[in-house]
């Protein structure tokens, strides 16, 4: 089979030709792949600044497919189904597993994700752990469940920072794909004084095919704006860029009582500087989304919620790539020509 294999020691990232894996356990299933998609993570790991695994590995922790084989002790999914594969699981027996929190877990949760620490989804075939597939219904095609696993972050994200009060002013900073999804959330959720932050131009162009009617400025904007008026303040802030400079800025424009969400993944070393005092005078509330704890789920009922008026790749500026194509995907999204490339097998 063809896969995109990572070296972390040499950076090296190349398209290689790999056996077909095989079952070697009871309770694992073998998966051929639909639709994977290229994670910012992702981008972070290629450059060298994100941690995995070090002997090198197939990426991609995003993706759906069809199921082809089944270990013996397999019984919610079978060869023929359709499914998408949530790459984070805890090891089950720690504190923070039994807690219900396995995002924490120290040798699970983050620590061994299928495409960063196990071979994943950027090949014809992966081999994954039955707990780990969820069956899809009907009424989700493979394509829209590419994207069931940063929806599934969005979804541990919205409950972090929930209740969202109908009419908070709400600002958006980045319209990748995570932001576009956000946007999408949002304004399902009947959300409408939305404004999005986004520097690159084409990016601003691609956010309105969602036609939300929400305002979309540059960084620069927003700071013109915030000069000319003190009160240019939000209640929530959703920050989908992981950029310590956007974040710090963020932080300056929030309101009494608001909320800065940190959902943006920034490099390890990334350092911000922000006043505690401004947090004791407006008793602000900083969140951070770490990944997907038993959030699956709801991402599929999101995912039919969203269907068609907001999930059509082309609205949310979603490229599809053959395998072979990596170094253009990579090249488009650095570019910011694009929000988001998908290999489609």
């Amino acid at each position: 089979m063809e896969a995109i294999q990572f070296t972390l020691g040499e950076k090296k990232l190349e398209l290689v030709k790999k056996p077909i894996p095989k079952l070697t356990d009871s309770k694992q299933i073998l998966v051929k792949v639909a639709y994977s998609g290229i994670c910012g993570t992702d981008l972070h790991i290629i450059e060298g600044h994100f941690p995995c695994n070090a002997n090198g590995l197939v990426l991609g922790h995003e993706f759906s497919g069809v199921v082809v084989d089944v270990g013996s002790e397999v019984n919610h999914v079978k060869k023929g189904d359709n499914v998408a594969v949530d790459p984070n699981n805890g090891c089950g027996v720690c504190h923070f597993c039994h807690s219900g929190d396995p995002h924490y877990c120290k040798s699970g949760g983050i620590n061994s994700t299928i495409g960063i620490y196990k071979d994943g989804g950027w090949a014809e075939y992966v081999l994954v752990p039955e707990k780990q597939v969820h069956k899809l219904t009907e009424n989700i095609t493979l394509e829209h469940a590419a994207l069931t696993e940063p929806i599934s972050c969005l979804s541990h994200g919205w409950d972090l920072i929930s209740p969202i009060t109908m009419g908070d002013k709400i600002l958006v900073t980045g319209a990748g794909i995570i932001g576009n999804l956000w946007v999408a959330l949002l304004h399902l959720q009947g959300h409408r004084r939305v404004t999005v932050s986004e520097p690159n131009t084409s990016r601003r162009e691609l956010l309105k095919k969602l036609n939300t009617g929400f305002q979309c400025v540059t960084p620069e904007e927003l700071k013109e704006k915030q000069a000319k008026d003190s009160d240019y303040l939000f209640d929530l802030i959703i920050d989908c860029t992981g950029s310590a400079p956007a974040i710090e800025h963020a932080f300056s424009l929030l309101n009494a009582g608001g909320t800065l969400c940190i959902f943006g993944v920034a490099p390890p070393h990334a350092k911000i500087s922000i006043s505690p005092f401004e947090i004791y005078k407006k008793e602000i509330r900083i969140v951070g989304v770490n990944i997907n704890p038993f959030s699956f789920p709801k991402s599929l009922g999101f995912l039919e919620s969203l269907s068609d008026r907001y999930l059509k790749f082309d609205n949310l500026g979603v490229k599809t790539f053959a395998l072979k194509d990596y170094k253009e995907a990579l090249d488009d999204l650095k570019k910011g020509a694009i929000a988001k490339a998908v290999f489609k097998l």
